[in-house]
């Protein structure tokens, strides 16, 4: 990594990063300088060969992100809170086009912009302490980091109105049962559990994980026929890459052996 930062903690082994917000007497909460710090790493940590797999998660016992900084909102004009949620916007972007599968671990309070940075991940694995939900509403206003759009394209139209008219909050059971989680495990198991999902995804070629991540997002908002023909063009591809050639060897040796990829 060339870049040090304050409220976000970067470390990785094995291929993995382990990305921590880390404002634990605030919960984590996001403020403008979280969001800038983190849009940030997420653009390094996308260049960064060294890097398969990124996992996201909030420092402490009790919060994954518990929201974004109300008390830096409370002084905001329309234009300035314009402002603020277009770079939650771009942070979320970063992650969601990001070539690295991203994964949260939610392991407390994911509420309103941390349940938008969760949103944004491609995966949502959570403690059984997790909590979620969109309080906007109770303070007069709405989700602004895609938490209206992410939201209902992961739980549906009537779930995703009901969680953001109401304001209401869903431990992860809840979440699990409407789609908003992937899976739900014991608090003190959550981070081993997320490593062995992002091992799994690490072992395998980078240049094809990217593929599909970028494939299936842009799958959500084209028809059929244009993602078939997509797949396609990518599928063939792949074929002039050397993992193509590396997975394929490794896959016939005898006897047979893991592959080393090499992202190329």
């Amino acid at each position: 990594m060339q870049s040090t930062f304050e409220t976000v903690k970067v470390a990785v082994e094995n291929n993995i990063a382990v990305v921590t917000i880390s404002r634990e007497a605030a919960l984590n909460a996001l403020s403008s300088k979280v969001i800038s710090e983190l849009t940030a790493l997420a653009a390094e940590l996308d260049v960064d060969n060294d890097v398969r797999v990124v996992i996201v998660t909030g420092a402490g016992e009790k919060a994954f992100v518990a929201g974004a900084d109300i008390a830096e909102m409370s002084q905001m004009s329309a234009t300035a809170a314009h402002a603020f949620a277009e770079m939650g916007g771009v942070c979320g972007a970063a992650i969601e086009h990001s070539h690295k599968p991203w994964i949260a671990a939610v392991n407390g309070f994911a509420l309103g912009g941390g349940c938008e940075l969760a949103l944004a991940c491609d995966f949502i694995y959570a403690s059984d302490k997790a909590l979620f939900g969109q309080p906007e509403v109770k303070l007069g206003v709405i989700p602004g980091f895609g938490g209206t759009q992410r939201l209902l394209r992961r739980v549906g139209v009537a779930k995703a109105k009901e969680l953001c008219m109401t304001g209401d909050s869903i431990k992860a059971d809840e979440a699990l049962r409407i789609g908003l989680a992937d899976a739900v495990v014991p608090h003190a198991e959550l981070m081993a559990t997320v490593q062995a999902l992002a091992m799994r995804i690490a072992a395998n070629g980078p240049l094809a994980v990217a593929e599909v991540k970028r494939l299936i997002q842009q799958g959500q908002s084209t028809t059929l026929e244009n993602g078939l023909a997509l797949e396609q063009r990518s599928f063939g591809l792949l074929f002039s890459t050397e993992d193509q050639r590396e997975g394929m060897a490794a896959f016939l040796s005898r006897p047979k052996r893991a592959a080393a990829f090499k992202g190329k």
